[in-house]
């Protein structure tokens, strides 16, 4: 994988020295390979820790698990929320980078935690019914910003004086400005369209539900620790103080900012997160074997490896880890490409009629339909996308459902229906 971007990759079997692999280069530009040193973005597996904080809160009587999400931060309008609901995704918020894009933002668009939290702060309704599911980054925003109200200081000296020192975890921070330099960091890159590569990284930083960068052998010590407080605790899952609910991948459960496979022989704990053109993936089992991959390739999912090296220990696990990570470096040497852009589906040169401009008290912005040759489209500050039919009164795009009231003209409202941010009513603004 000379060259190119590669990959950190960590198993440690209990009662064994771990076993540490890398592949490819750090910095294309420099041809700096990949140690055991490298950091990498880890994204959502970020969000273990923060809610490990909250419950370290949580004992020393700093905060209530239960409490009012709204009783620290009273700006939160969203009804009955609990700083738990906040934890399991449970409280019905919607991520606020999928309403960004609503308005229009693109991928090297300048916004930051507070943008978001403003978003947040708009909304005054669940998205879902209470006691559902739905994933949301900006729940951990939410709950990063009661522990550094609770604390009186911000997330990253938090992490740092009561986990990653004691720890030992001297390769690990929250980047909560996008300058900062992170020590012995790795860049992101996919592939270019027709040949060579371009840098992912985008100019955010969000530190609670991401932008936590770490290496292998950090995140192999947090999963020591999480280990050991899931033996001392007699659980049948670790950090239980946050009780583990229904997911979006059942019959996997979510708890303290963990997904839990509760049914099989052996109990375990993981998550994976995608940011910015990196990947990464930890899992932990109840015997106490740890696994950690980390990707700098946007188009090699750590997860799929991650989920290839417990597939082959379930079937071996007395299998050589050397071969078996060596094996998988190089099975991955030539990654999947990412997909080119697709052209402009605006329809072309065809004239379009304007339905009208619409707007949703939850989001900034305003969002247009048009028709042109028969077809509905969508239209947010210089995009257009061309929405497919599938049912009289349902149009689809790539990212999201947009719900009609009645199948004929004129329309003037829609609800849409983004994966993270469902249930959005738009109505038409007066001429």
């Amino acid at each position: 994988m000379t060259g190119a971007p590669g990959l950190s990759l960590l198993v440690h079997r209990p009662g064994e020295p771990p076993v540490h692999r890398c592949a490819g280069v750090a910095h294309i530009e420099t041809g700096t390979p990949i140690g055991p040193d490298t950091a990498f973005n880890v994204g959502s597996v970020a969000k273990q820790i923060t809610a490990h904080l909250a419950v370290l809160a949580d004992r020393d009587a700093l905060l209530g698990l239960s409490r009012a999400a709204a009783d620290v931060l009273p700006q939160l309008k969203v009804p009955g929320v609990t700083i738990t609901d906040l934890i399991t995704h449970h409280a019905g918020v919607r991520d606020a980078e999928s309403l960004l894009s609503l308005a229009g933002f693109r991928d090297l668009d300048h916004y930051t935690a507070a943008d978001l939290l403003a978003l947040a702060y708009r909304q005054d309704q669940r998205a879902v019914p209470a006691g559902r599911f739905l994933y949301s980054n900006t729940g951990y925003l939410l709950l990063a910003r009661i522990l550094e109200t609770a604390h009186g200081t911000d997330l990253r000296t938090i992490a740092d004086d009561r986990l990653f020192a004691p720890l030992g975890m001297t390769g690990t921070v929250f980047k909560d400005d996008p300058r900062r330099v992170i020590p012995g960091a790795a860049s992101s890159y996919r592939p270019a369209a027709g040949a060579g590569w371009e840098h992912t990284e985008q100019p955010v930083a969000l530190p609670g539900p991401g932008s936590l960068w770490s290496t292998a052998g950090d995140l192999d010590r947090w999963l020591g620790h999480l280990h050991h407080q899931w033996l001392t605790c007699g659980t049948s899952l670790p950090g239980t103080q946050v009780p583990y609910r229904a997911s979006d991948h059942p019959p996997d459960v979510y708890g303290p900012g963990l997904y839990a496979d509760h049914q099989g022989a052996t109990a375990a704990v993981f998550h994976f997160g995608h940011e910015h053109g990196f990947s990464a993936a930890t899992y932990l089992n109840r015997a106490g074997l740890r696994v950690v991959t980390l990707s700098n390739h946007a188009g090699t999912g750590a997860e799929h490896i991650a989920a290839a090296i417990v597939s082959q220990l379930r079937r071996d696990p007395a299998a050589d880890l050397g071969a078996v990570l060596a094996r998988l470096a190089t099975a991955s040497s030539t990654p999947t490409a990412l997909p080119a852009a697709e052209p402009d589906n605006g329809g072309g040169d065809q004239p379009h009629t304007m339905i009208g401009v619409f707007a949703c008290d939850q989001v900034p912005g305003s969002l247009r339909l048009s028709r042109s040759n028969g077809e509905l489209y969508l239209w947010r500050r210089g995009t257009r996308d061309r929405l497919t039919r599938t049912e009289p009164t349902l149009y689809t795009s790539d990212s999201y459902v947009l719900t009609v009231p009645t199948a004929d003209d004129p329309i003037d409202r829609f609800v849409l229906d983004l994966a993270r941010a469902p249930g959005l009513l738009y109505r038409m603004r007066p001429h």
